[in-house]
């Protein structure tokens, strides 16, 4: 019988314990002692009734593993000489404070605080590299004198000297912000639990009052002003904060640029006193990097003492991008504290490719198979047996497989990067099968592993089938299938040593930062793709972890079809960083639009001003700029989004304010404000569908349609639901015919909106289940996605509905304004009306809050003034189903929940104690 299935039908879990034997009474209005309470509980069979007196349960065992397999040996040939990490430690390249006193931080020449200093060692940065010392002392940027833009490779330590540069701003001006502009969600997330580690304690310098105003200040204090306060700003984050609640702002790129347009248009921006760009090779992406060249350019025009700062480990341009930003000083460093050996790996053999140029020579010699040049065929250094297994015929796969369970048998932490998904979950599963046995491992690294099964039990998701097979073993996988919070446990996870391999996407590269002693890449593609030099580099950026390993290694695995492209690939330098305000793409006319919004640029003088502002004015011709300038403006004006009410004088119309106010881009706006007119006619007031149609992104609209599914789905549609597809325009006539096989057509620029318009009503059906609290991986499997993929749906809606709300403003559509606010609600809390004031405590959200509303705890008074202990229960009974563990586990299970309810009952009592104020406020105020 399956492991797996012989747990489950030995024993209950403690869920199914608890809902059989527990229900909850609610006594509002009174704290009440859980020994009253479970005194009235002890027929009931309260599980929780006395944990010490329980009978011991059998620890589960993790054997749920796939078969067993025998890795290749890889055998070394002959020593080819000194490898750039022999050298690194004979010649000690790294020097120490004791050597250079300008690497210790509390060098007079920094002018840090000590308590600042002191952070920074707490959280390992003991000194710093010559390098981060000479971009810090010799560009004059840390005297907030220039604009920087500085490189540095992955893992150099660019974002330490990015941070000195904004506490140094926030610390001794304490009128100004600081902004650090990231590109992904998970980076803005790292960071921001970094910083606040950082400037736990340390306070501004104080500024000089006059005496009245001083008195005044006294009197408001609240104990915190002075601490330093860092904030986060992404996807669906709502948060009311002004400048005057935030010292450091970490934004997504889209966040930053939203708060740079309010704080123009109200007058604020003079606060802000430096934006820090990081990855600012994006420049050139032209879905939504170009954001950032929009945001700098406004920068540049003000007439403010704004510094801008920008980094990136792949930048091939520096001193074009240093010209850009005001003449700003650049650095170049090329500086690794962790020597990198690199390798080529092509039909079971190991070459030596340290440079570019060894790596170009080498492969194009394997290519041609040279075996009659002068040069004759390259030497091996390492030989892969051939595997007798069948899952390991193929080269390229016994490659990575034996590379990977070499590594992860010495201790160390191996990244493989694959080409998708599904490659991801098979290559953790054979890396798995060749590593020990459960049995085999130490026991508390199996306990660690134990641990992170449980935690993954306990996500909203459950346990995904795959990385139950191979957590036990050190192995699991991270891409964009999985939750926020399987990313996260796993990335945790293998940064603390227990999980030994992770095989991932190329989105880790860039998203997250777990470096690895060994990195391999498992092909050279992402996709059908090659994979481009930038993101190449990134990846391979990730061997070496400074603290940890004293090398890194990367391994390029190859088939022969893709050997002469790799060779090509290794060849090329990293592109240069283009602007994309160029013609052709949309950048150019979202600029303007946005520059007359904000009123930076409403005449012709004013936008050529902003024109000369921007990348691209130092890459393009003069005339073709002005031509291209005039003709994004005529069509801003033709489509209604500018005019002009005098000669040379330009506007933005209500619709234009209305896009900008909501981040959209030009053609988004539009093609939103079409189908909030035709809400606008008719809206469906009898359902919910018609709202969460108005709130599912329209970048959402990219993922295919299921139509089989999405036919069973219209066919359980009320008549409500019917009419909203009738509004929208949809047909379901179409909709059976393409369930039967129909291709729709997506030519015409009508074609293209109609199909749009398909992908956005089947993106809100899956919307319309979430927030009826049905479980995300109940969605996924509904519609045969990915969870993370439904997950992201859900969050990526956040964002876009606070954008429509404030569209509807703005147009001054306050009736529709307020109805699409109620939902936003229920989005945020992911559930139906009754539960939306439950839903605003920490931690109730959802399936959660609807437990606690079945078992009588329906207000958030009720639950402030519930006994903590009479909440465990509830809460016990709101987590999803695991394995029964053992009574010491069990205890600690049982303790992390109860730390959860403490959290719980004071997000409720402040909930509680605000609404009491406020009523006796409005009391007062009548």
């Amino acid at each position: 019988m399956d492991a797996h299935m012989a747990v489950g039908v030995c024993h209950k879990t403690t869920i199914d314990a608890t809902k059989t034997a527990y229900t909850t009474v609610a006594h509002v209005g009174q704290k009440r002692t859980f020994t009253a309470f479970n005194s009235k509980q002890e027929s009931a069979g309260n599980p929780l009734a006395d944990v010490s007196n329980r009978p011991p349960f059998k620890r589960p065992s993790l054997t749920k593993c796939l078969d067993v397999l025998k890795a290749s040996e890889i055998r070394d040939l002959a020593d080819h000489g000194p490898t750039e990490y022999s050298q690194r430690r004979g010649l000690a390249l790294t020097p120490a404070p004791s050597s250079n006193p300008y690497l210790d931080l509390s060098h007079l020449a920094y002018h840090l605080p000590k308590q600042l200093v002191d952070n920074f060692a707490a959280l390992g940065v003991k000194s710093i590299y010559p390098w981060q010392s000479d971009c810090l002392l010799k560009s004059g940027a840390l005297r907030g004198e220039q604009n920087l833009v500085y490189t540095a490779p992955t893992g150099g330590g660019k974002s330490l000297v990015a941070d000195i540069f904004m506490l140094k701003k926030v610390i001794e001006n304490p009128g100004k912000k600081a902004l650090l502009v990231l590109p992904y969600v998970a980076l803005v997330q790292e960071k921001l639990r970094w910083l606040r580690k950082v400037v736990s304690g340390i306070t501004k310098k104080p500024t000089d009052t006059p005496n009245n105003d001083r008195q005044t200040s006294i009197w408001r204090k609240r104990g915190d002003e002075d601490l330093i306060k860092v904030a986060g700003f992404f996807g669906g984050s709502k948060s009311n904060v002004s400048w005057a609640d935030i010292d450091i702002a970490v934004c997504t790129i889209e966040k930053a640029n939203s708060l740079v347009n309010a704080a123009i248009e109200d007058c604020t921006i003079g606060k802000l006193g430096v934006v820090v760009m990081d990855e600012l090779h994006m420049l050139d992406d032209e879905s939504r990097g170009y954001i950032l060249e929009l945001m700098a350019t406004k920068l540049l025009c003000l007439d403010q003492s704004i510094q801008l700062i920008g980094m990136s480990a792949t930048l091939n341009n520096a001193e074009l991008l240093a010209r850009w930003l005001d003449n700003a000083k650049f650095y170049i460093s090329r500086y690794r504290p962790v020597p990198i050996e690199e390798h080529l790996v092509f039909d079971n053999a190991v070459y030596c490719a340290s440079s570019s140029d060894s790596f170009y020579r080498t492969a194009t010699q394997l290519a041609s198979q040279a075996q009659r040049s002068p040069q004759g065929k390259p030497e091996p250094l390492r030989l892969i047996q051939l595997s007798q297994a069948k899952e390991l015929k193929s080269p390229l796969l016994n490659a990575v497989v034996a590379l990977a369970n070499e590594t992860a048998r010495k201790g160390y932490g191996v990244l493989v990067f694959c080409s998708s998904r599904m490659g991801c979950e098979a290559d953790a599963s054979l890396i798995s099968q060749v590593l020990p046995r459960p049995e085999e491992i130490d026991a508390e690294i199996l306990l660690q592993r134990s641990d992170l099964l449980n935690d993954l039990r306990s996500t909203t998701t459950g346990l995904d089938p795959t990385l139950e097979r191979t957590i036990p073993t050190g192995v699991a996988f991270h891409h964009a299938g999985l939750t926020t919070e399987e990313r996260e446990l796993v990335a945790d996870a293998y940064d603390r040593g227990t999980i030994k391999v992770v095989v991932a996407t190329c989105s880790l590269a860039a998203g997250i930062n777990l470096p690895a002693r060994r990195v391999i890449l498992h092909g050279a593609r992402m996709g059908a793709e090659l994979v481009g030099p930038s993101m190449l580099r990134q990846m391979r950026g990730r061997a070496g972890r400074k603290g940890k390993d004293e090398i890194g290694e990367t391994y390029m695995c190859c088939q022969k079809d893709d050997l002469e492209a790799v060779t090509e690939l290794m060849e090329a330098e990293i592109p240069d960083v283009e602007s994309c305000l160029v013609p052709g793409k949309r950048g150019i006319k979202r600029a303007l639009l946005e520059v007359i919004a904000t009123h930076l640029a409403t005449s012709d003088e004013a936008v050529d001003d902003y024109i000369r502002k921007t990348l691209l004015y130092h890459t393009l011709g003069r005339d073709e700029l002005a031509v291209m300038t005039k003709s994004t403006l005529e069509s801003l004006s033709d489509g209604k989004l500018v005019h002009s009410p005098a000669q040379g004088v330009y506007e933005a119309t209500l619709l234009g304010q209305a896009i900008v106010a909501s981040s959209l881009t030009p053609e988004d706006g539009v093609f939103v404000h079409r189908e909030l007119q035709r809400a606008l006619e008719a809206f469906v007031m009898d359902g919910d569908m018609h709202a969460f149609y108005t709130f599912t992104p329209v970048q959402a609209t990219g993922s295919n349609i299921n139509w089989r599914v999405f036919q069973k789905e219209m066919d359980h549609l009320d008549q409500s639901n019917l009419r909203v597809m009738s509004f929208v325009g949809l047909n379901p006539m179409m909709v059976n015919k393409m369930a039967q096989g129909g291709a729709m057509k997506e030519t015409t620029p009508q074609e293209i909106e109609t199909a749009r318009i398909y992908k956005r009503f089947y993106s809100a059906l899956q919307l319309r289940d979430l927030c009826n609290e049905t479980p995300i991986y109940a969605v996924a499997r509904k519609y045969e996605m990915p969870r993370g993929m439904v997950q992201n749906l859900a969050q990526t809606c956040h964002g876009f509905a606070a954008g429509m709300i404030r569209f509807c403003h703005r147009m001054g559509w306050g009736a529709l304004a307020a109805v699409l606010d109620h939902y936003s609600d229920r989005l945020k809390a992911g559930a139906k009306s009754d539960l939306l004031a439950l839903a605003e405590i920490t931690y109730v959200k959802s399936r959660t809050a609807r437990i606690f509303w079945e078992n009588g705890f329906k207000s958030v008074g009720a639950i402030a003034a519930a006994d903590t202990k009479d909440l465990l229960p509830v809460l016990l009974m709101a987590q999803p189903k695991k394995l029964r563990l053992d009574e010491a586990n069990e205890k600690k299970y049982i303790q992390k929940l109860q730390m959860k309810v403490d959290l719980i009952s004071k997000s409720a009592s402040k909930l509680w104690e605000r609404q009491m104020q406020q009523e006796l406020d409005e009391e007062e105020f009548e």
